[in-house]
This record gives structure tokens, sequence and C-alpha cells, in this order.
């Protein structure tokens, strides 16, 4: 691809785009014409049909880009149709309820029904050919990676889809680049510059921008810290203002109150299957049912975590704490394999939201004696403290159960650094995705337990935290 098809480029991938929202919609204002508008208590004219169709396509584009719908050059088919099967479902629900209200009585749910399936099978449709379309028009861009502590980025970039987009022509460290060996930037179409130091990095920066180089730049812990700066004006300059997170009171009201609700009707939705879980757990082994774990949230306080117990009451009996090695540990009992499989074994944990210990959306608490591990080699590992632990967040949704911890590290503090109602929602709905997602439920092996290596299964599913095991210390079960 060449840069002078930029502006080609981008107006060929909205109407692409546009082409897919056209088509998802339109089953849903056929459904709508044919099956529910003339039912409605008072019938619109023509603005009014006009309203609620559009009122489908604005949720069905809001949704799609929570999750990630649209990136054909990213994503492969079955997650695109994926992601855009749960959006129209999403968007034909709500649209379900508001024609309830418009009706007044309980609608005939069967033609929205039979509309998602047309919306699913459109979506498939769309996304193979779109797929075909993008990778045979445009070829992979011409890729140049200079690096300093981020090597593994060309293992990142050569995932297959990735691979598809990012042709890698040359590789140099940050040192080469900076001695006279950099490349005519001319001939490259995008530059990755990956853990480079701020004052090399701005030198190279300035030479992309200057030659029109789309330029990917995975930052530092610096860098993300100083996305949550205020502009102010002193001494007849800008200056840029840090602080440690403090949320506004109305942010903190609000969050609360969103907790307090989610838990309730969680814990009321989920009762029969609660029930059900404590009571086989119970009659298997007769064991407790639950276990409780020390955690740490805002601050470094320490508050016991709540979950299903799903391994073998024994499972530590000579009082060493042991990771979970995943899937093919043999301290997990049949029942707690498939309560982990369905999360079952994380709701508890909606107890300590009531409670306040914890938030629905936060990073996830760490157990101490882990974090003061991590904080061996990442002693900025603290810094994700300065807001309550959650059931899910940016880490959860966005990163992989093998993301290195630097870079969840990185994950929670921009979520820190970008506090709001609507980011919490969004995390919130784009976990809907990854719990319906097959995710990796591997640990890590057993005795790997330093920074470098340890990893929290969280980071691939919602509600999931499998590094931990379960002890038999009156200290930690319940």
């Amino acid at each position: 691809m060449k840069k002078t098809d930029t502006f080609g480029y981008d107006l060929a991938l909205r109407v692409v785009k546009s082409l897919n929202i056209l088509l998802v919609s339109l089953p849903f204002a056929v459904c709508w014409y044919l099956a529910y508008a003339d039912r409605i208590a008072s019938p619109y004219y023509a603005r009014g049909n006009y309203l609620v169709v559009g009122l489908f396509v604005g949720l069905y584009f809001l949704y799609g880009r929570v999750y990630e719908a649209f990136l054909i050059s990213m994503n492969p088919v079955s997650e695109i149709v994926f992601s855009q099967g749960l959006s129209a479902f999403i968007a034909d629900s709500i649209l379900y309820v508001v024609i309830w209200l418009l009706t007044k009585h309980l609608p005939n749910p069967l033609p929205l029904i039979g509309t998602l399936a047309v919306q699913v099978g459109l979506s498939a449709v769309w996304s193979g050919l779109a797929r075909l379309w993008y990778f045979h028009t445009w070829t992979p861009r011409r890729t140049l990676i200079i690096y300093d502590q981020r090597q593994d980025m060309e293992q990142m970039l050569d995932e297959p889809n990735m691979r598809r987009k990012f042709n890698i022509v040359e590789r140099l460290n940050v040192e080469e680049a900076l001695s006279g060996q950099l490349p005519e930037l001319q001939e490259v179409d995008a530059v990755f510059l990956c853990g480079i130091h701020s004052h090399e990095r701005n030198l190279l920066l300035k030479e992309c921008i200057a030659a029109d180089v789309v330029t990917y730049i995975t930052p530092r812990i610096g860098d993300v810290l100083m996305k949550s700066a205020q502009p102010v004006h002193m001494f007849h300059l800008p200056v840029l203002r840090t602080k440690r997170c403090k949320p506004s009171p109305e942010y903190l009201f609000v969050k609360r109150v969103m907790d307090i609700c989610i838990s309730l009707v969680a814990l009321i939705i989920a009762s029969p299957v609660l029930l059900a879980t404590a009571i086989i757990i119970k009659a298997t082994d007769g064991g407790p049912v639950f276990y409780k774990q020390l955690r740490m949230t805002k601050d470094g306080k320490e508050f016991l975590i709540y979950k299903f117990r799903s391994m073998r009451v024994d499972a530590e009996k000579d009082g060493v704490a042991r990771l979970s090695t995943g899937v093919n540990d043999d301290r997990v009992t049949p029942v707690g394999r498939v309560i982990r499989r369905f999360r079952i074994d994380e709701f508890p944990q909606l107890l300590c939201v009531l409670r306040g210990h914890m938030s629905i959306v936060g990073p996830r608490p760490e157990r101490p004696e882990i974090a003061r591990q991590y904080e061996e080699s990442l002693p900025e590992f603290g810094l994700r403290l300065q807001v309550k632990a959650g059931l899910t967040g940016y880490a959860q949704v966005y990163g992989k159960y093998n993301t290195p911890p630097y870079d969840k590290l990185q994950m929670d503090l921009l979520y820190i650094s970008h506090l709001s109602i609507v980011e919490d929602l969004r995390i919130l709905f784009a976990t809907v995705k990854i719990l319906f997602f097959s995710i990796s439920t591997e640990g890590i092996q057993e005795g790997t337990v330093t920074a470098e290596k340890h990893t929290d299964s969280v980071t691939s599913g919602a509600l999931t935290n499998t590094t931990s095991s379960e002890h038999t210390s009156p200290k930690v079960v319940g």
C-alpha cells in the first residue's frame, strides 16, 4: 500500500463498513414494518417509523464499536461474525423492549428471532467477502521495527492476521537507528517503536512524522501515567500537571450505586444456579462450599475474597501455596472443572462488591505475597492500587492469558488514567463478549511465581483467576 492511497483506503473502508450496517439494519426494518409497526397503540407516521429503525442503527453501531465488530483487517471471520451477532442481538433485544412499551402488551418475539438469524447470516457473508476484498485490494504494509526492550514485537506481528497486514522488511535496535543506519523512511509504510525511552523515541518519531509514515508506539509506564495529565498555564507556558488518581465524588457515588445494583440483580438471577452449586460441592466430598483468600484492593488494603471451592480439600496439605497449573491440575475436582469452565466459582465475589471491598470494574485483586514478588521486578506495580479491585477490567477484556505482567500493568494504569462511568460501561459490555468466547484456562507451571513469568488467566476471561490455588489452613479456607 502506498502512502498516497491513504485517503482512498480510509474512504473505501468506511463505505464497506457502512454497507455492513445497512445489511444488518435492513432485516430489522422489514421486521418492524411487517410485524410490529401496525400493532403499536398509536401507530406512527413515516417519521416515527424512521426513528425506530434509526434507533436500531445507532444501537448496532454503538455496540459494534464496543465489540470491535468492524475490524476486518485485524480479526478473523469467526470473531467478526460473533461480535456483529452479539451487537445485533443486544440491539434487537432493546428494540423488543421498546416495541413492548409501544404496543402496551407483550409482542410476539418470533419475528425478531427470525430477524436475528437473517442478520447473522448476512454478517457471515459480509465478513467473508469483506476480508477477501481487503487483502486482495491492500497489500501488507512494508514495516520497520525499531526496538529497545520489546524484541518480542516481531512475534506478535507474526500472528496470521497480523502477518497479512504487516510485512516486516527490517528490524533495528534503537542504537543502530540513531547511529545513521535508519533506512529511507519513504521506502516503508509503517514503523513500530517498541519500548524505546522517551528521548530517543521522540527523535525517531519526528522523523517518521516528517516522512508521513504511520507510526505505532508501544508505551512505557511513564507514557501511560502521562495520559492523565491535565494541561494548565503557568509562567506563560503550557504545563502538564499529574497527580495520584482522585476520582470526583460524583463518579464514586454513581459507581457505587452501579456496583450495588448490578451485584444484587446478578445474585438474584443466578441464585438457583448458586444454590445448586453449593449443594453439589457439599454432597460431592463433604468439604466446605466456599474458600476465601487474602487479596489486596485500594491503597493496599487487604480483604478476604470468596469463591466456590473447586479443588480438593487437601489441595495444599503441606501448607505451601501453589499456583494452579490450569485445566490439567489434578487438584481440581470434577465439579470444579465444570464451575471453572462456566466461571460459576467466581460469583461469590459479588458479595465482596456489595461489602465495598471490590467494584464491578477495576484491576483484578492480587495476593499480597504475589504482589510483593511482582514489585521486585516491577516497582510500579503498586500504582494499580489507586482504585478498588474489580471483577473485570481493561486488562481482562483486552489482554490474553499470556500477556506479560508489564503489559497488564499498563492496561490497568490506562484504565485508571481515564476513569469515567462511560468507560466502566464500555468495559462491562465488552466483558459480555469474552464470557461467550472459548478462552484459555491455562495456569502456570508449579513453582513459577516470579513477576516475569506469573500470569493471571483472568486477563483472558472475565471473572476468572486460576493462578491462585485453594489453601486448607483456617486462614484461607472458609
